[in-house]
């Protein structure tokens, strides 16, 4: 992961002011000013970009507030970096990050420019892709009642005798049957990592949603990769097509890969 720490002089995310401020969506390399359309948050504010030397922020006006996660206001920020990133490797912003000024993104650029150029360096031309693999359990149950032996036995022994005489049995059953549960699943992880790991130049594992999910992964692939990876994907998947389920998004920015720290105050 590409770390950047930085800490500007006056950003702010929250507090209710008159002022407007800048929404800050990301950070590209770019030598000239550039219009994205009128999609960024807010209500459809105008998206450009405000630039120092090669590199410059992604913005739009706002008021100076803090804005809630909903889901149009998320769906709001990712739509910008989406339609950035086809023409622009691009560094991701938190949501809700928001300056006071265009003379504090200016600033921003200029105290962190040769952090942000070495990370746009290492993210060129890269994308993430998502991926999360889901099991059908009580398929899975059957295929290791079908191959493991003791648990077999422990399954008749309880079919003969009855519900008192049998507790241990079952105990025992349950112990048996979570401990091939978390053996195969992670050597379900462990292969769909080994098949993918080559078209990917990095991943990173995320922790699992639920019990159904053993996979919650993202991978960074190089923009020259992104049909191959597709294809290894599919490939895994339907190697697995019995038992799990992939579910696979992308391409996005390198949120996952990029770890980007500001220090940030209350405005007044």
């Amino acid at each position: 992961m590409a770390d950047l720490q930085t800490s500007p002089t006056d950003v702010v995310t929250a507090g209710v002011a008159p002022d407007v401020g800048k929404y800050v969506y990301c950070i590209i390399r770019s030598d000239r000013l550039r219009e994205f359309g009128a999609i960024g948050i807010g209500g459809g504010q105008r998206v450009y970009t405000v630039a120092f030397h090669d590199l410059a922020a992604v913005v739009s006006d706002t008021p100076i507030v803090i804005y809630d996660p909903t889901r149009e206001n998320v769906l709001a920020h990712e739509f910008v970096n989406e339609t950035v990133m086809k023409e622009h490797t691009v560094i991701p912003m938190s949501f809700g990050t928001v300056f006071r000024s265009e003379d504090d993104v200016t600033e921003l650029l200029r105290s962190t420019y040769q952090a942000f150029s070495d990370v746009l360096s290492k993210m060129q031309d890269k994308i993430e892709f998502g991926l999360k693999v889901l099991w059908d359990r009580e398929k899975v149950i059957a295929n290791i009642e079908r191959e493991n032996d003791e648990i077999r036995r422990l399954k008749d022994e309880i079919s003969r005798h009855t519900a008192s005489s049998t507790y241990f049995a079952r105990m025992q059953l349950g112990r048996l049957i979570d401990s091939a549960l978390e053996e195969i699943g992670q050597r379900y992880v462990n292969d769909i990592h080994d098949q993918i790991k080559p078209v990917a130049v990095a991943s990173r594992s995320n922790k699992p949603i639920g019990d159904r999910m053993i996979l919650n992964a993202a991978f960074l692939v190089d923009r020259a990769q992104e049909f191959a990876f597709d294809e290894r994907v599919k490939e895994t998947s339907r190697k697995y097509e019995e038992l799990l389920t992939f579910k696979y998004s992308g391409p996005w920015p390198p949120y996952n890969f990029v770890n980007i720290k500001l220090k940030l105050e209350k405005a007044d």
